[in-house]
Protein backbone atom coordinates (compact mmCIF):
# COMPACT_ATOMS: atom_id res chain seq x y z
CA UNK A 1 0.00 0.00 0.00
CA UNK A 2 1.30 3.46 -0.68
CA UNK A 3 2.13 5.87 1.94
CA UNK A 4 -0.52 8.70 2.96
CA UNK A 5 2.21 11.01 2.69
CA UNK A 6 4.51 11.49 -0.34
CA UNK A 7 7.80 13.95 -0.77
CA UNK A 8 7.32 16.18 -4.01
CA UNK A 9 10.21 19.06 -4.42
CA UNK A 10 11.47 19.19 -0.67
CA UNK A 11 7.80 19.47 0.60
CA UNK A 12 5.67 16.79 2.35
CA UNK A 13 1.97 16.46 0.31
CA UNK A 14 -0.96 14.53 0.55
CA UNK A 15 -0.45 11.03 -2.04
CA UNK A 16 -3.71 10.66 -4.21
CA UNK A 17 -6.54 7.64 -3.00
CA UNK A 18 -4.69 4.70 -3.08
CA UNK A 19 -6.40 1.75 -5.00
CA UNK A 20 -7.08 -0.08 -1.72
CA UNK A 21 -8.18 3.21 0.12
CA UNK A 22 -10.94 3.36 -3.11
CA UNK A 23 -11.96 0.13 -2.94
CA UNK A 24 -12.83 0.06 1.00
CA UNK A 25 -14.81 3.71 0.53
CA UNK A 26 -17.77 1.75 -1.69
CA UNK A 27 -17.85 -0.71 1.28
CA UNK A 28 -17.81 2.50 3.24
CA UNK A 29 -20.81 4.11 0.96
CA UNK A 30 -23.10 0.78 1.13
CA UNK A 31 -22.92 0.44 4.73
CA UNK A 32 -23.70 4.44 5.20
CA UNK A 33 -26.69 4.46 3.15
CA UNK A 34 -30.29 5.00 4.79
CA UNK A 35 -33.68 4.07 3.29
CA UNK A 36 -35.02 7.71 2.40
CA UNK A 37 -38.62 6.24 3.29
CA UNK A 38 -37.04 6.39 7.18
CA UNK A 39 -36.97 9.97 6.68
CA UNK A 40 -40.82 10.21 6.05
CA UNK A 41 -41.80 7.36 8.51
CA UNK A 42 -40.04 9.18 11.29
CA UNK A 43 -41.12 12.54 9.97
CA UNK A 44 -37.23 13.65 10.33
CA UNK A 45 -37.06 17.38 9.51
CA UNK A 46 -33.79 16.86 7.15
CA UNK A 47 -32.06 20.13 7.13
CA UNK A 48 -33.79 21.17 10.11
CA UNK A 49 -36.53 22.15 7.68
CA UNK A 50 -40.42 21.10 7.22
CA UNK A 51 -41.63 19.76 3.43
CA UNK A 52 -42.42 23.56 3.24
CA UNK A 53 -39.20 24.80 3.75
CA UNK A 54 -39.77 26.43 6.94
CA UNK A 55 -36.73 26.26 9.71
CA UNK A 56 -37.65 24.10 12.71
CA UNK A 57 -37.57 26.28 15.86
CA UNK A 58 -34.08 25.61 17.47
CA UNK A 59 -33.54 28.95 19.41
CA UNK A 60 -34.33 32.76 20.50
CA UNK A 61 -32.48 35.61 19.11
CA UNK A 62 -33.11 39.77 19.53
CA UNK A 63 -30.02 39.73 16.90
CA UNK A 64 -31.47 39.60 13.37
CA UNK A 65 -34.58 38.90 11.90
CA UNK A 66 -35.26 37.54 8.46
CA UNK A 67 -38.65 38.55 7.06
CA UNK A 68 -40.01 37.38 4.08
CA UNK A 69 -44.24 36.45 5.21
CA UNK A 70 -46.92 37.27 7.24
CA UNK A 71 -48.40 33.81 8.45
CA UNK A 72 -52.28 33.86 8.88
CA UNK A 73 -53.75 32.02 11.61
CA UNK A 74 -54.30 28.90 9.71
CA UNK A 75 -51.31 28.48 9.25
CA UNK A 76 -51.33 29.37 5.50
CA UNK A 77 -48.16 32.17 4.48
CA UNK A 78 -48.28 35.27 2.51
CA UNK A 79 -44.78 36.10 0.70
CA UNK A 80 -43.93 39.24 1.16
CA UNK A 81 -41.16 41.80 0.10
CA UNK A 82 -38.04 40.60 1.68
CA UNK A 83 -36.59 42.65 4.48
CA UNK A 84 -33.49 42.15 7.11
CA UNK A 85 -33.32 43.78 10.58
CA UNK A 86 -30.07 44.13 12.96
CA UNK A 87 -31.13 44.58 16.70
CA UNK A 88 -34.56 45.67 14.99
CA UNK A 89 -33.40 48.26 12.94
CA UNK A 90 -34.22 48.32 9.12
CA UNK A 91 -30.91 47.64 7.08
CA UNK A 92 -32.19 49.36 4.05
CA UNK A 93 -32.69 52.48 7.14
CA UNK A 94 -29.35 52.12 8.60
CA UNK A 95 -27.50 52.20 4.59
CA UNK A 96 -30.26 54.95 3.87
CA UNK A 97 -28.53 56.83 7.35
CA UNK A 98 -24.80 56.44 6.59
CA UNK A 99 -24.61 57.13 3.19
CA UNK A 100 -26.41 59.84 3.31
CA UNK A 101 -23.81 61.53 6.37
CA UNK A 102 -21.38 60.12 3.71
CA UNK A 103 -19.93 57.30 6.28
CA UNK A 104 -18.64 53.92 6.23
CA UNK A 105 -20.94 51.65 8.08
CA UNK A 106 -19.34 47.90 8.30
CA UNK A 107 -18.41 49.69 12.02
CA UNK A 108 -21.20 51.29 13.38
CA UNK A 109 -23.03 47.88 12.37
CA UNK A 110 -20.41 45.71 14.14
CA UNK A 111 -21.07 47.81 16.87
CA UNK A 112 -24.95 47.37 16.97
CA UNK A 113 -24.82 43.96 16.61
CA UNK A 114 -21.77 43.56 19.55
CA UNK A 115 -23.92 45.80 22.01
CA UNK A 116 -27.52 46.00 20.62
CA UNK A 117 -27.42 49.62 20.11
CA UNK A 118 -26.47 52.07 17.29
CA UNK A 119 -23.64 54.01 18.55
CA UNK A 120 -23.67 57.94 19.48
CA UNK A 121 -20.42 59.70 17.55
CA UNK A 122 -17.90 59.58 20.77
CA UNK A 123 -18.84 55.74 21.06
CA UNK A 124 -18.45 54.89 17.10
CA UNK A 125 -14.74 56.86 17.67
CA UNK A 126 -14.07 54.98 20.72
CA UNK A 127 -14.84 51.56 18.48
CA UNK A 128 -12.74 52.93 15.81
CA UNK A 129 -9.89 53.37 17.84
CA UNK A 130 -10.49 50.11 20.03
CA UNK A 131 -10.14 48.08 16.21
CA UNK A 132 -7.07 49.60 15.56
CA UNK A 133 -5.56 48.85 19.24
CA UNK A 134 -6.19 45.22 18.08
CA UNK A 135 -5.34 45.20 14.49
CA UNK A 136 -1.80 44.07 15.40
CA UNK A 137 -0.63 40.59 14.83
CA UNK A 138 1.72 39.32 17.57
CA UNK A 139 5.47 39.08 17.25
CA UNK A 140 6.65 36.88 14.19
CA UNK A 141 3.13 35.70 13.50
CA UNK A 142 3.36 36.88 10.07
CA UNK A 143 6.67 35.16 9.53
CA UNK A 144 5.97 32.23 11.52
CA UNK A 145 2.08 31.25 11.03
CA UNK A 146 1.02 33.10 7.45
CA UNK A 147 3.90 32.60 5.59
CA UNK A 148 4.70 29.07 6.69
CA UNK A 149 2.79 26.55 4.45
CA UNK A 150 0.41 28.61 2.91
CA UNK A 151 -3.08 27.02 2.13
CA UNK A 152 -4.27 26.97 -1.44
CA UNK A 153 -7.78 27.92 0.41
CA UNK A 154 -7.74 31.41 1.91
CA UNK A 155 -9.98 30.33 4.08
CA UNK A 156 -8.32 27.13 5.76
CA UNK A 157 -5.37 29.47 5.99
CA UNK A 158 -7.51 32.12 7.97
CA UNK A 159 -8.76 28.75 10.45
CA UNK A 160 -5.28 27.95 11.08
CA UNK A 161 -4.74 31.78 12.10
CA UNK A 162 -7.72 31.48 14.22
CA UNK A 163 -6.65 28.56 16.34
CA UNK A 164 -3.25 29.92 16.32
CA UNK A 165 -4.15 32.84 18.52
CA UNK A 166 -5.09 30.75 21.06
CA UNK A 167 -1.88 29.96 21.73
CA UNK A 168 -1.15 34.05 22.04
CA UNK A 169 -3.68 34.41 24.59
CA UNK A 170 -2.93 34.27 28.12
CA UNK A 171 -7.15 33.71 28.85
CA UNK A 172 -7.75 31.70 26.15
CA UNK A 173 -10.12 29.56 27.94
CA UNK A 174 -11.81 32.01 30.00
CA UNK A 175 -15.69 32.41 28.60
CA UNK A 176 -16.87 35.23 30.79
CA UNK A 177 -18.37 37.65 28.62
CA UNK A 178 -16.03 40.52 29.26
CA UNK A 179 -12.98 38.01 28.43
CA UNK A 180 -15.55 36.77 25.36
CA UNK A 181 -16.31 40.61 23.51
CA UNK A 182 -12.00 41.07 23.99
CA UNK A 183 -11.74 38.12 22.24
CA UNK A 184 -14.38 38.65 19.27
CA UNK A 185 -12.99 42.76 18.94
CA UNK A 186 -9.41 41.37 18.18
CA UNK A 187 -10.87 38.71 15.85
CA UNK A 188 -13.33 41.42 13.92
CA UNK A 189 -9.86 43.66 13.79
CA UNK A 190 -7.48 40.68 12.54
CA UNK A 191 -9.87 38.77 9.93
CA UNK A 192 -9.32 41.65 7.21
CA UNK A 193 -5.24 40.97 7.81
CA UNK A 194 -5.99 37.39 7.97
CA UNK A 195 -7.70 36.82 4.97
CA UNK A 196 -5.06 39.42 2.84
CA UNK A 197 -2.43 38.51 4.01
CA UNK A 198 -3.04 34.93 3.92
CA UNK A 199 -4.02 35.75 0.07
CA UNK A 200 -0.69 37.57 -0.70
CA UNK A 201 1.22 34.06 1.04
CA UNK A 202 -0.50 32.03 -1.37
CA UNK A 203 0.30 34.49 -4.73
CA UNK A 204 3.86 34.39 -3.44
CA UNK A 205 4.30 30.69 -2.89
CA UNK A 206 1.93 28.80 -5.21
CA UNK A 207 1.83 31.84 -8.32
CA UNK A 208 5.01 33.31 -8.08
CA UNK A 209 4.14 36.28 -8.06
CA UNK A 210 5.51 39.38 -5.47
CA UNK A 211 5.00 39.50 -2.03
CA UNK A 212 3.92 42.99 -0.62
CA UNK A 213 2.52 42.84 2.62
CA UNK A 214 1.05 46.59 3.99
CA UNK A 215 0.37 47.58 7.22
CA UNK A 216 -3.09 48.37 7.69
CA UNK A 217 -3.40 52.06 8.59
CA UNK A 218 -5.26 53.79 11.78
CA UNK A 219 -7.29 56.22 9.96
CA UNK A 220 -8.69 53.93 7.50
CA UNK A 221 -11.76 51.96 7.62
CA UNK A 222 -12.16 48.37 7.29
CA UNK A 223 -13.10 48.22 3.88
CA UNK A 224 -10.19 50.99 2.99
CA UNK A 225 -7.98 49.23 4.50
CA UNK A 226 -8.53 45.86 2.85
CA UNK A 227 -8.24 47.64 -0.29
CA UNK A 228 -5.12 49.64 0.80
CA UNK A 229 -3.38 46.42 2.21
CA UNK A 230 -4.26 44.18 -0.85
CA UNK A 231 -3.35 46.49 -3.83
CA UNK A 232 0.53 46.85 -4.84
CA UNK A 233 0.10 50.54 -4.90
CA UNK A 234 -2.34 50.79 -1.97
CA UNK A 235 -4.56 52.81 -4.42
CA UNK A 236 -8.60 52.79 -4.54
CA UNK A 237 -11.12 54.93 -5.56
CA UNK A 238 -13.92 56.29 -2.88
CA UNK A 239 -16.80 54.64 -4.43
CA UNK A 240 -14.68 51.38 -4.40
CA UNK A 241 -14.31 51.25 -0.44
CA UNK A 242 -17.78 52.80 -0.15
CA UNK A 243 -18.85 49.43 -2.60
CA UNK A 244 -16.64 47.09 -0.40
CA UNK A 245 -17.89 48.19 2.76
CA UNK A 246 -21.82 48.31 1.55
CA UNK A 247 -21.02 44.38 0.70
CA UNK A 248 -19.66 44.00 4.67
CA UNK A 249 -22.55 45.68 6.13
CA UNK A 250 -25.05 43.02 3.72
CA UNK A 251 -23.22 40.27 4.77
CA UNK A 252 -22.31 41.12 8.74
CA UNK A 253 -25.71 38.95 10.04
CA UNK A 254 -28.68 37.13 8.78
CA UNK A 255 -30.57 35.30 11.61
CA UNK A 256 -29.81 32.60 14.04
CA UNK A 257 -30.51 29.56 11.39
CA UNK A 258 -27.78 29.91 8.63
CA UNK A 259 -25.47 27.31 8.58
CA UNK A 260 -22.15 28.83 10.03
CA UNK A 261 -24.61 31.31 12.81
CA UNK A 262 -26.04 27.86 14.02
CA UNK A 263 -22.59 26.08 14.35
CA UNK A 264 -21.51 28.68 16.31
CA UNK A 265 -24.17 28.56 18.73
CA UNK A 266 -24.07 24.57 18.51
CA UNK A 267 -19.78 24.68 19.47
CA UNK A 268 -20.36 27.49 21.61
CA UNK A 269 -23.40 25.82 24.02
CA UNK A 270 -20.48 23.50 24.47
CA UNK A 271 -18.29 25.46 26.42
CA UNK A 272 -15.42 25.37 24.35
CA UNK A 273 -12.94 28.47 23.84
CA UNK A 274 -13.84 31.37 21.56
CA UNK A 275 -11.00 30.60 18.94
CA UNK A 276 -12.39 26.88 18.09
CA UNK A 277 -16.21 28.23 17.86
CA UNK A 278 -15.03 30.96 15.07
CA UNK A 279 -12.89 28.34 13.32
CA UNK A 280 -15.51 25.77 12.80
CA UNK A 281 -18.33 28.67 11.70
CA UNK A 282 -15.62 29.27 9.31
CA UNK A 283 -15.06 25.73 8.22
CA UNK A 284 -19.51 25.84 8.09
CA UNK A 285 -18.76 29.23 5.67
CA UNK A 286 -16.11 27.60 3.56
CA UNK A 287 -18.83 25.17 2.17
CA UNK A 288 -19.92 25.55 -1.74
CA UNK A 289 -23.46 25.22 -0.31
CA UNK A 290 -23.34 28.37 2.23
CA UNK A 291 -20.56 30.73 1.75
CA UNK A 292 -19.06 30.04 -2.35
CA UNK A 293 -22.10 31.18 -3.97
CA UNK A 294 -20.77 34.07 -5.43
CA UNK A 295 -17.66 32.70 -7.12
CA UNK A 296 -20.37 29.78 -9.01
CA UNK A 297 -22.60 33.44 -10.23
CA UNK A 298 -19.33 35.05 -11.36
CA UNK A 299 -18.04 31.77 -13.10
CA UNK A 300 -21.81 31.55 -14.55
CA UNK A 301 -21.58 34.52 -15.85
CA UNK A 302 -17.92 34.22 -17.40
CA UNK A 303 -19.71 31.27 -19.34
CA UNK A 304 -22.46 33.03 -20.35
CA UNK A 305 -20.97 35.82 -21.54
CA UNK A 306 -18.42 33.62 -24.07
CA UNK A 307 -22.04 31.86 -25.32
CA UNK A 308 -24.46 35.11 -26.21
CA UNK A 309 -23.17 37.31 -28.10
CA UNK A 310 -26.11 40.23 -27.68
CA UNK A 311 -26.13 41.33 -23.80
CA UNK A 312 -29.24 43.30 -25.15
CA UNK A 313 -30.54 40.35 -26.49
CA UNK A 314 -33.95 39.19 -24.16
CA UNK A 315 -34.38 36.18 -26.68
CA UNK A 316 -30.94 35.30 -26.90
CA UNK A 317 -30.14 35.37 -23.25
CA UNK A 318 -33.37 33.45 -22.50
CA UNK A 319 -32.57 30.59 -24.85
CA UNK A 320 -29.37 29.83 -23.15
CA UNK A 321 -31.09 30.13 -19.54
CA UNK A 322 -33.25 27.72 -20.69
CA UNK A 323 -30.52 25.22 -21.58
CA UNK A 324 -28.47 25.99 -18.02
CA UNK A 325 -32.02 24.68 -16.87
CA UNK A 326 -32.47 21.96 -18.91
CA UNK A 327 -28.84 20.94 -17.70
CA UNK A 328 -27.43 21.11 -21.05
CA UNK A 329 -24.96 23.81 -20.46
CA UNK A 330 -22.60 25.80 -17.71
CA UNK A 331 -21.67 22.79 -14.85
CA UNK A 332 -24.94 20.90 -15.87
CA UNK A 333 -26.62 21.06 -12.61
CA UNK A 334 -30.00 22.63 -13.55
CA UNK A 335 -29.17 25.64 -11.66
CA UNK A 336 -28.74 29.42 -12.20
CA UNK A 337 -26.98 30.97 -9.68
CA UNK A 338 -27.42 33.94 -7.96
CA UNK A 339 -31.31 33.02 -8.46
CA UNK A 340 -33.64 31.94 -5.12
CA UNK A 341 -33.33 32.04 -1.58
CA UNK A 342 -34.18 29.44 0.94
CA UNK A 343 -36.33 32.21 2.92
CA UNK A 344 -36.76 35.13 0.55
CA UNK A 345 -39.18 34.57 -2.70
CA UNK A 346 -40.77 37.88 -3.93
CA UNK A 347 -36.93 40.02 -3.03
CA UNK A 348 -34.09 39.68 -1.21
CA UNK A 349 -33.53 43.15 0.69
CA UNK A 350 -29.75 43.01 0.50
CA UNK A 351 -29.66 42.37 -3.37
CA UNK A 352 -32.16 45.65 -3.52
CA UNK A 353 -29.91 47.98 -1.28
CA UNK A 354 -26.75 45.75 -3.75
CA UNK A 355 -28.05 46.59 -7.06
CA UNK A 356 -28.23 50.99 -7.50
CA UNK A 357 -25.01 51.02 -6.00
CA UNK A 358 -23.46 48.15 -8.25
CA UNK A 359 -24.74 50.36 -10.92
CA UNK A 360 -22.83 53.50 -10.09
CA UNK A 361 -19.56 51.27 -9.92
CA UNK A 362 -20.29 49.68 -13.41
CA UNK A 363 -20.45 53.53 -14.66
CA UNK A 364 -17.25 54.24 -12.89
CA UNK A 365 -15.24 50.97 -14.25
CA UNK A 366 -16.93 51.06 -17.88
CA UNK A 367 -18.46 47.81 -17.38
CA UNK A 368 -22.29 49.18 -18.20
CA UNK A 369 -22.76 46.25 -20.92
CA UNK A 370 -21.88 43.43 -18.45
CA UNK A 371 -24.68 45.32 -15.76
CA UNK A 372 -27.34 45.02 -18.39
CA UNK A 373 -26.11 41.65 -18.89
CA UNK A 374 -26.93 40.73 -14.91
CA UNK A 375 -30.19 42.93 -15.25
CA UNK A 376 -31.72 40.78 -17.98
CA UNK A 377 -30.99 37.82 -16.52
CA UNK A 378 -32.38 38.72 -13.18
CA UNK A 379 -35.37 39.35 -14.93
CA UNK A 380 -35.53 36.64 -17.52
CA UNK A 381 -34.55 33.98 -14.83
CA UNK A 382 -36.77 34.78 -12.65
CA UNK A 383 -39.50 34.07 -15.28
CA UNK A 384 -38.07 30.96 -16.61
CA UNK A 385 -37.75 29.30 -13.39
CA UNK A 386 -40.94 30.13 -12.07
CA UNK A 387 -42.40 28.66 -15.18
CA UNK A 388 -40.26 25.67 -15.21
CA UNK A 389 -40.16 24.75 -11.71
CA UNK A 390 -44.27 25.61 -10.73
CA UNK A 391 -42.51 27.80 -7.93
CA UNK A 392 -45.53 30.04 -7.13
CA UNK A 393 -44.07 31.79 -4.10
CA UNK A 394 -42.11 33.65 -6.33
CA UNK A 395 -37.99 33.72 -7.45
CA UNK A 396 -36.04 36.61 -6.97
CA UNK A 397 -32.09 37.92 -7.19
CA UNK A 398 -29.97 36.95 -3.87
CA UNK A 399 -27.31 39.21 -2.49
CA UNK A 400 -24.70 36.34 -4.13
CA UNK A 401 -26.05 37.70 -7.52
CA UNK A 402 -24.76 40.74 -7.68
CA UNK A 403 -22.09 40.92 -4.95
CA UNK A 404 -19.56 38.41 -7.04
CA UNK A 405 -20.54 41.33 -10.24
CA UNK A 406 -19.33 43.89 -7.62
CA UNK A 407 -16.00 41.39 -6.36
CA UNK A 408 -15.23 41.47 -10.12
CA UNK A 409 -15.20 44.72 -10.82
CA UNK A 410 -13.19 45.42 -7.84
CA UNK A 411 -10.83 43.37 -9.40
CA UNK A 412 -10.74 41.10 -6.01
CA UNK A 413 -9.40 37.35 -6.68
CA UNK A 414 -11.63 34.84 -6.99
CA UNK A 415 -10.04 33.31 -3.37
CA UNK A 416 -11.12 36.30 -1.40
CA UNK A 417 -14.57 35.83 -2.27
CA UNK A 418 -15.35 33.82 0.44
CA UNK A 419 -12.92 35.22 2.92
CA UNK A 420 -14.64 38.32 2.32
CA UNK A 421 -17.81 36.51 3.60
CA UNK A 422 -16.31 35.62 6.70
CA UNK A 423 -14.50 39.41 7.38
CA UNK A 424 -18.52 40.62 7.22
CA UNK A 425 -19.97 37.55 9.01
CA UNK A 426 -17.44 37.90 12.04
CA UNK A 427 -19.31 40.42 13.39
CA UNK A 428 -22.42 38.47 13.36
CA UNK A 429 -20.47 35.35 14.88
CA UNK A 430 -19.46 36.94 17.20
CA UNK A 431 -22.38 38.90 18.86
CA UNK A 432 -24.61 35.21 18.11
CA UNK A 433 -21.55 33.53 20.29
CA UNK A 434 -22.44 36.47 23.51
CA UNK A 435 -25.99 35.91 22.78
CA UNK A 436 -25.52 31.84 23.63
CA UNK A 437 -22.91 32.23 26.40
CA UNK A 438 -25.68 35.06 28.20
CA UNK A 439 -28.73 32.81 27.85
CA UNK A 440 -27.90 28.90 27.62
CA UNK A 441 -26.63 26.50 30.83
CA UNK A 442 -27.55 23.42 28.04
CA UNK A 443 -25.44 22.06 25.21
CA UNK A 444 -27.51 22.11 21.88
CA UNK A 445 -28.00 18.31 21.50
CA UNK A 446 -30.22 17.43 19.22
CA UNK A 447 -32.03 13.80 18.37
CA UNK A 448 -31.22 11.23 15.57
CA UNK A 449 -33.06 7.79 15.37
CA UNK A 450 -31.12 5.03 15.07
CA UNK A 451 -32.29 2.66 12.39
CA UNK A 452 -29.77 -0.14 11.85
CA UNK A 453 -31.31 -3.63 13.72
CA UNK A 454 -29.59 -5.16 16.58
CA UNK A 455 -27.64 -8.33 15.88
CA UNK A 456 -25.77 -10.60 17.77
CA UNK A 457 -21.71 -10.28 18.05
CA UNK A 458 -20.39 -12.81 15.59
CA UNK A 459 -16.47 -14.67 16.33
CA UNK A 460 -13.60 -13.83 14.30
CA UNK A 461 -13.24 -17.31 12.76
CA UNK A 462 -17.49 -17.28 12.18
CA UNK A 463 -17.28 -14.16 10.32
CA UNK A 464 -17.92 -14.12 6.34
CA UNK A 465 -16.33 -10.64 4.36
CA UNK A 466 -19.02 -9.29 1.70
CA UNK A 467 -17.55 -7.81 -0.94
CA UNK A 468 -21.11 -6.75 -2.56
CA UNK A 469 -19.62 -3.49 -2.66
CA UNK A 470 -17.30 -3.79 -5.15
CA UNK A 471 -20.34 -3.60 -7.23
CA UNK A 472 -21.02 -0.21 -6.35
CA UNK A 473 -20.75 1.86 -9.61
CA UNK A 474 -18.81 5.35 -9.63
Amino acid sequence: MQSYFMLHDGDYEFSSVTPEIYRLSKKCLKNNMIDPEFYNKYDVKRGLRDVNGKGVLTGLTEISEVFSFIEKPDGTRIAQDGKLFYRGYDVEDIVKGFTSENRFGFEEVAYLLLFGELPDKANLDDFYKMLDYYRTLPTGFVRDIIMKAPSRDIMNAMSRSVLTMYSYDSNADDTSIPNVLRQCIQLIALFPIFSVYGFQAFQYYHDNQSLIIHTPKSELSTAENILYMLRPDSKYTPLEAKLLDMALVLHAEHGGGNNSTFTTHVVTSSGTDTYSTIAAALGSLKGPKHGGANIKVVNMFEHIKSHVKDFDDEEEIAAYLEKILNKEAFDHSGLIYGMGHAIYSISDPRARVFKGYVERLSNEKGKQREFRLYNNVEKIAARLISQKRKIHKGVSANVDFYSGFVYSMLELPKELFTPLFAVARIAGWSAHRIEELSNSSRIIRPAYENVMPRRPYVKMDSRQSDDSYDEIQD
